[in-house]
């Protein structure tokens, strides 16, 4: 694979090592061997049970009441991000035992969850993202991450579910063009032609309480939100402890499994109490 070089006008030039690493794992504890093929193949999985109904439902009410808070603080609905290091609630999904068991199965026995985000799209929201892959956005090496996307409310196409092109994790790092700022992209960055680079898009459609799970490297993206349902997805970014980050990344950081063998990431204690900051 070659070494690629990224450039940002957030970042310093990097020069990193962006290559999938397929997944081998001969005895794994909850997904099956069929669906770390398809994982290697594909570049995600899909309608992973995690959460009963009981328990996605009571996840749902907590971001309800969340959202309202941060709203009266100044937030909008894509700006609860990074926060699982002030919200006891956010710590304990993250570190979920049962979520732990899949990301063990395909990055190993020791997991770092580095950060996580709500993405809310309300209501005949107009917001888009953009085709894009995650690790143009990371200053780190290598390419390790992996994305879980759970769903706090039922998505499908009608309400604007993620879309991904399979395949297109085995190209590593595809270039992109900047996003104009007159367009509804929630994200900065935007990949033209996509299907270049894989099979056609597929919707991931899921039940709150289900996850996806897919590679830093795998192109997907998302279209506005024409229905009257809201759209809710919680992403938490796990990685190995032996990728490096760049630039003073690397905090915040929760051990879910494991040892912190590399000491790259600043691993935080579980918070105690609810803290939502004031919009800056």
């Amino acid at each position: 694979m070659v070494v690629k070089e990224y450039k940002s006008n957030a970042y310093p030039e990097l020069t990193r090592i962006l290559n999938f690493h397929p997944v081998v794992n001969n005895n794994p504890r909850k997904l099956t061997i069929d669906q770390i093929t398809k994982y290697n193949e594909l570049g995600y999985l899909s309608k992973i049970d995690i959460f009963t109904k009981e328990e996605a439902e009571s996840i749902k009410i907590n971001f309800d009441s969340l959202s309202q808070k941060a709203k009266a603080k100044g937030h909008n609905s894509y700006a609860i991000n990074g926060w699982h290091n002030t919200l006891p609630m956010l710590y304990k999904i993250i570190s979920d035992s049962r979520i732990s068991d899949v990301m063990q199965d395909l990055l190993g026995e020791n997991l770092i969850c580095w950060a996580s985000h709500f993405f809310c799209k309300e209501p005949y929201s107009k917001e888009t993202v953009a085709w894009h892959q995650d690790i143009s956005y990371w200053p780190m090496s290598e390419s390790k991450t992996i994305t879980v996307w759970l769903a706090i409310d039922d998505v499908d196409e009608s309400n604007a579910s993620m879309k991904v092109i399979p395949k297109s994790h085995l190209h590593g790092q595809i270039n992109f063009n900047k996003s104009e700022e007159s367009e509804k992209n929630v994200l900065d960055q935007s990949i033209n032609n996509p299907e270049d680079y894989g099979s056609s898009p597929v919707s991931i459609n899921l039940k709150a309480g289900q996850i996806e799970v897919h590679s830093d490297l795998l192109i997907h993206g998302s279209g506005a939100n024409n229905s009257n349902k809201r759209r809710t997805g919680l992403t938490m970014r796990f990685i190995q402890p032996e990728v490096i980050p760049f630039n003073g990344w690397g905090g915040s950081s929760i051990l879910t499994r494991g040892v912190n063998t590399y000491q790259h990431w600043k691993i935080i204690e579980p918070p105690t109490v609810e803290y939502i900051p004031d919009r800056k």
